[in-house]
């Protein structure tokens, strides 16, 4: 399994490489909305996790472009990663395509749990042992 962790703030990308690696599922950074599209571009990922709040292109815009895609990317799984708390933030996340939201900071069974679950949902036949 490979994930895409698309984030600005440095440390929270070596947070979650980290809780990704000890279950052994493979991870690739986009450092800011742009990077993380066109890593999507040149891989195949099983799930994306996006931060919301990006300079730029944020979470939201991320997850539309890739909805808006023509392609078989266009139905990845998509987390949105987050410690915007706000009133209808959630909602806005599921509007603009996302599938679950995870607040920051984010602790690792959850994110193992949301991944697991997202992409067995998204391809039931996928092995995950």
């Amino acid at each position: 399994m490979k994930a895409l962790y698309i984030e600005d703030d440095p440390i929270n990308r070596l947070v979650v490489k980290d809780m990704l690696g000890v279950v052994g599922i493979g991870y690739e950074e986009g450092v800011d909305g742009p990077d993380g599209i066109a890593k999507l571009e040149h891989d195949e990922f099983d799930i994306v996790l996006v931060d919301l709040r990006m300079p730029g292109i944020d979470g939201l815009e991320v997850t539309r472009r890739i909805r808006a895609r023509s392609d078989a990317k266009a139905t990845v799984p998509i987390v949105v990663i987050t410690a915007d708390t706000g009133t209808g933030i959630k909602q806005a996340c599921f509007d603009a395509g996302a599938q679950d939201m995870l607040l920051k900071p984010v602790a690792m069974q959850p994110l193992i749990d949301t991944i697991c679950f997202q992409v067995l949902e998204s391809n039931p036949d996928t092995d995950m042992i």
